[in-house]
Order: C-alpha cells, then structure tokens, then sequence
C-alpha cells in the first residue's frame, strides 16, 4: 500500500550486474535443447485465428509441466555448470555481500525496532531497544521460519500503544499470506492463524482486531487461477477467522479487483480504497466513533489516485492526481468530503510529488528528473525549510507518528551504500544514524545523467554508472536496464550485483523509460496501451546511444529487466535482434493475448489493455506480445529467462511458452535457455543464498555469452590517453 491506495503491481527487479573486460571473443554455444510438444490450441479474436502450440504449459498442476520443468532446468544448469568462472563469481558475490545491513528504524510503544541482516543471513532479522542505553536484543527472526529460509517475513503492523503486532509471512515467495497475532512484551502468539490473504495490509482498530483484505481461493489453481473479487475484513482479536466481519466487496455493486483498508491514527475512521487496475481507485470513509456509521464516498469514480494521509479531528488530508497529473495535497471536512470541497494545502507543481507525515509535519519528496529534493510544511501548507541532504540521489522516510520527535530517513545513489539519517524537525538538523562498513569506496565510481533523444523525438533521462577513468572506446561490456511501466520510478539506489559489475568495469545504465512515473500522469500515460511502444522504442535509443557514445558495442550489451521490465527485454529483442548481444528478461509478462486471464492479471488493463477490448487493441497487442513475435529462421540474443515456480504474480507460464518458442525457432548458435527456481516467487522474499546462486549464473551465462574465458577486470584510460569522451 501506498497511504491507503492499494498498489499491486508488477515490481521491479533491481540490482542487475554483468562485467567487463578488454576485447570480447564472441563465442556460440551448441545446446541440445530438451523436446517440447506442440498440442495446438486455436483461439479466435476478431475473427482471426491464433495458434498457441504450448497451451497445455500453462496447466502447472499437471506431471507434464512438471517433466518439462525438470528437464529445461538440467539442460540450463548443464550450461550453466560448465562455465569454468562461475563459481568464482559466486564467491565474489558472497565476499561483497557479506556485510551487516540496517534498516531505518521504527518507534513502536517503548521500543525503537528496525531490520538487520549480520551479511549472509537468508532474511533480515527483525531487533529491537528500549531506550539508548540497552542493548538490541532479536525480537522476530523470520530465519527460524523454515530451514531453507523460504519462508519470509512480508509484512507487520503494531497496535498504536505498541503492545500487540501482527505480521505477515509468505510461503515460497507466493503472494498468497498468513497473519499471525504476538503480544509484543511477551511474544507469544495470540490467537489464531489467519490464512488465505492476499494483496492484503494490515490495520489495526485499537486493539480490539485488525482490517485485512483478501480473495475467496479460486477455482482451479491457486497459483494460477484468476481471482477477481477483493474483500475488505475485520477480525476481532479472540475469535475465529470464520466469525471476520464482511466490511466491504461482497456484493456485485462492491465488486472490485482490489480493495484496502486503513484506519487513521487517531482510529477515529476506516478509509477504503477500491480499484480495478493499478491506476485510479474509489475512496470511501466510515466513521468508527459512531456505532454502525454508513460507509461514504470521497471519490466515487476511478480517474484519479487518491488517498488520506492524516486528518485532524474532521479535517481530512488527501494525497491525489485529480485535476493534478503530478499530484498535490488537498484538505476537506468529513462531513462534505467530495472533490468539490477539496482545498489546496501543496499545490501542483512541474514535478511529481511524493508525500509523508510524521511528528505533525508534511515531508514533501520531488523527483527532479529522477532525483529527489525534500521540503518539510506545516498543516496549514506554509514552507518551513528545505531539507538538505547529503547528496544527489534518492530519500526515503521521513514518515512517522505525529507525536515522534525525531524522524529517520535513508540516503543512496547508484554508487554510495543506502545510510540512515535521522532528523530533528524542529531544527531541520540531520545527523547520520548507520552507515554501512562495506567493502566497496563509491569515490572510484561515477554517476552521470545523460539525455537522449528517443524515436519521435522525446528526450528521455539515463543514468549511466561506471568506474572512474573507464575507457569509452566501445569496448566495455554494459548492462541496460529498464522497465518503464506502471507509474513505477526508477530512481538511484545501490545494490551489491552493480557494485561486483562496477568492480569489474562494467557500465550498467538505466533509462527512465515512458510508462512509468517519473514526470507524473502524463509521463505514464504516454507509455500505455496503444501508447506502449514508445516504452520500446525509448528502450532501444537509450541502447543506440551507448553503442553511438562508445560506451559499450551491440556484441557487449546486455538487456535486463523484470516483470514488466521482463516484457520490455522480450519485445526489444524480438524487434530488434541485433541491438544486443545477451537478454535477460526476468519473470516477465510474455504472452500479452493472455496475461488478464492468470490471477490478478486483468489489473494490469490501465496500462496494457486487453485483447478482447477492440480490435485495434487485439492487433496491437499481438503486434509486439513476445511469445508472439518469435520468428522462424531468426537469430536472437544468448537468452537466459529466470522465473520462479511460485510466482502467482506472473505466472512462470509466461516464460515457458516463450523459452519453448525460442527454443522451438532460433536460428542462431547462441544458447537460449530458462532457468526455474524452485519455492521461489515474484521476487520479493527470495532468501540471499538464492539470490546470490541465481546472480552467479545470470552474470557467468552473460560473460559467457559475450566471449569471456575468464573473468576480466577494469579498462582505465591511462595518463596521457586521449581515448576518453
């Protein structure tokens, strides 16, 4: 959630890696890849006939599936195991990786808690103090969850005397969750289980029970099976999840893709947003101070995003784009909430707005081409100082309780290690909390921001990351990657995967791709549905201009991204086969005919439309849908598709049918290959010592791919070389 609009999106994969070298001897590699049978299935559009010879991939309850998974996967590591380098490269992740990590911390009640991670723990331990003097002791170690460590913390939310918390946890990176109820002094479990949540936060009414959102399990399976009606639920504390009240989504009038509940921190109101697709949502209050209050509408359409984010007594505050592509903060009384009562408290400005409250102040975030600036304002919307922070890149925090008097944020960029800060906010001084000890010196790495021009003449913004003096002589390796999709922005921040690529004298650059939200409604807009090949077509200049700028050539650039970003790199290399020499599409959405028929998929329609909308939207769908543009008798890209066998998100059959029609129609020598994690998911939650074995084999199939035999190390320009541009 963000605020209380309900966004459940594709995410990102970030921390993408690869690595450099001097001169790249481009080898192919002769794979026999594994049988996949064609059973035919004819689907009519619009009168037109579509084949899909790999339906049957889509069932992943069948031991057919299950016999193709199984084979890919040892003809993969087959490939994979036999790069002499690869295990190095393991051991060069583990060493850089192996650092203690901290998160912002977080007062709840008498304690201050925050997430640490000792280096290679599996998942972040949950620790916490009382006061500065004590020292932290482990309060949640989601590590004891499972021995394999597949099972993750997802989510927790205190009472507001901080006495009672209620956590979230995932099974084998499945969206699917449960919440389970501790007494925070004792930390014993109290009560019940509560299962089968999904797209679902967590909020507290006192401490009487907890609002909770979820689907009725769908028929079939519940990792691929559509679900389309969200439900809003409260639980009192002491009963059984059978006796959840039905707060909201049960009747054909309620009915919605996603609904969220958030109750304000005075628990005077329960807010309600409802939505169909990741963008715009309905917003409803009930007054929780008046027995059996009617549920009211703030705004009763979806053209716009809208949330509370703080009210004083009546006086609500909301967070929204209507009449205001780039966002402001508006007031209105809860007697007459509708949008023609709205107020200005921020307005509107040429740059997007990013909202927090904490200790009775407004903390305003802009993205200023992809970099934040921070303004702090009181209620009454009066500009109290900008904030000054330790560099260029990007903030998140600033969040907290109205009664905090000291508030935390983070800092980071491609190059400098996320630290904590906190800030005083009646002085506006900010003092560093935690800084990581890191075997990494960011003063021999650059972050350059560039501007190109994109096919209809569009200047699109790229940050380019490297080590200082690299050589631009088209000779280093790099790594694009995008997303550029639903209103997501890519702003900088570290990961150790760049950090082992930059080492290495790898580029690794990131475009700010149309799609998503870095300048605000238009910006995203302009990058959906039949507007979505601009995302491609901004995709593939920003790679032409690192070739054009001898940054890196097409037999050394490598196409990276996830998710949605995994749709782009599937539609930049079957558009243009030529422009890179390896792509690396990551639990992508590749069948674009299909997507809204697989669990939330059809959520996805703001930004995608869908193929049984018009014709015009079949045609141009299937004009760019990856598993439908593979081409017989054509050369692509050294490929290496990674999806998990959990993704319930995006569902792993979107990368099976494509990995079987590469497979089925390259042409060339290069290998084209899938790569399944087993109890793994969309993403998040993925335990380290997964992560760091599917890095090792992402950035050992990629060096391979680009003619490496061993690996290599950075190209510095030299004293008096003028190679430089």
């Amino acid at each position: 959630m963000r605020g209380l609009k309900s966004t459940f999106i594709l995410s990102a994969c970030a921390g993408v890696v690869a690595l450099s070298s001097c001169e790249s001897n481009v080898q192919n590699t002769t794979v026999n890849y594994p049988e996949t049978e064609k059973i035919p299935v004819v689907d009519t559009y619009f009168e037109e006939e579509v084949i899909d010879n790999y339906r049957w991939l889509e069932d992943d309850r069948s031991a057919k599936t299950e016999d193709w998974v199984k084979r890919q996967n040892e003809t993969t590591f087959s490939h994979l195991n036999g790069i002499a380098y690869k295990e190095e490269l393991k051991a060069r992740l583990e060493k850089l990786w192996n650092y203690e990590k901290i998160s912002r911390p977080f007062k709840e009640g008498p304690y201050t808690y925050f997430y640490k991670n000792d280096g290679l723990q599996n998942q972040s331990v949950v620790y916490r103090q009382k006061g500065n003097s004590e020292e932290a002791e482990v309060f949640l170690d989601p590590n004891s969850f499972s021995e394999d460590g597949t099972v993750s913390l997802a989510g927790l939310s205190f009472t507001e005397d901080g006495s009672l918390l209620a956590y979230s946890i995932s099974e084998g990176g499945s969206d699917w969750r449960k919440i389970i109820v501790l007494d925070a002094e004792t930390k014993e479990q109290v009560g019940d289980t509560i299962i089968d949540v999904k797209f679902s936060g967590i909020s507290w009414k006192k401490n009487e029970g907890f609002y909770y959102s979820s689907y009725d399990k769908p028929d079939g399976s519940e990792l691929s099976a559509k679900t389309d009606q969200h439900k809003l639920y409260f639980h009192r504390l002491g009963t059984s999840q059978e006796e959840d009240q039905l707060v909201y989504g049960g009747t054909p009038e309620e009915k919605h893709r996603y609904i969220g509940g958030s109750v304000s921190e005075d628990a005077r109101f329960l807010f309600i947003s409802a939505s169909n697709t990741t963008s715009g949502n309905k917003l409803f209050m009930q007054d929780l101070s008046i027995e059996g209050a009617p549920i009211v509408a703030i705004v009763d359409d979806e053209t716009s995003d809208t949330y509370v984010t703080e009210n004083e007594g009546s006086t609500l505050f909301l967070v929204t784009d209507r009449d205001a592509p780039n966002k402001r903060l508006v007031k209105t009384d809860a007697k007459n909430p509708a949008p023609e009562n709205w107020v200005d408290v921020i307005p509107e400005t040429e740059n997007v707005l990013t909202l927090n409250t904490g200790a009775g102040y407004f903390f305003a975030e802009y993205m200023i081409d992809a970099l934040s600036k921070v303004y702090q304002y009181n209620y009454e919307g009066q500009l109290v100082r900008e904030i000054d922070l330790p560099g260029l890149g990007s903030v998140g925090g600033f969040g907290g309780k109205s009664s905090d008097d000291l508030l935390y944020y983070t800092f980071t960029n491609y190059n400098t290690p996320s630290s904590s800060y906190t800030y005083n906010p009646e002085t506006g001084a900010s003092a560093v909390y935690w800084t990581p000890a890191i075997a990494f010196n960011s003063d021999e790495y650059v972050s350059e921001q560039v501007f190109y021009t994109s096919k209809d003449g569009t200047q699109v913004p790229m940050m380019i990351t490297y080590k200082k003096g690299l050589k631009k002589d088209g000779n280093n390796p790099a790594i694009l990657y995008g997303y550029g999709g639903f209103n997501i922005s890519l702003t900088p921040s570290f990961s150790v995967t760049n950090a082992i690529w930059m080492e290495m004298g790898g580029i690794y650059a990131v475009p700010n791709l149309r799609g998503g939200g870095e300048y605000g409604k238009t910006w995203h807009d302009a990058g959906t549905q039949m507007n979505k090949q601009n995302v491609f077509d901004d995709f593939i200049a920003a790679g032409e201009y690192l070739i054009a700028e001898n940054y890196t050539s097409s037999d050394l650039l490598a196409l990276r991204g996830g998710s949605n970003g995994g749709l782009l790199v599937g539609a930049t290399m079957t558009q243009r086969p030529d422009l890179a020499r390896v792509a690396l599409p990551a639990v992508g959405v590749l069948d674009m005919l299909r997507y809204h028929t697989f669990t939330a998929g059809a959520g996805w329609a703001y930004d995608y439309g869908t193929s049984e909308d018009s014709p015009e939207m079949f045609a141009y769908l299937k004009g760019y849908s990856p598993v439908h543009n593979v081409k017989e008798g054509v050369s692509y890209p050294a490929t290496l598709i990674t999806t998990g066998d959990h993704d319930d998100r995006v569902v792993p059959a979107h990368s099976f049918k494509f990995a079987a029609e590469l497979q089925d129609k390259h042409a060339g020598e290069t290998p084209v290959l899938i790569r399944i994690e087993t109890d793994a998911g969309h993403g998040a939650g993925t335990p380290v010592s997964k992560t760091i074995e599917q890095y090792a084999d992402i950035y050992a199939f990629t060096l391979n791919a680009m003619g490496f035999d061993t690996l290599p190390t950075p190209r510095i320009e030299a004293p008096g070389d003028n190679t430089m541009k």
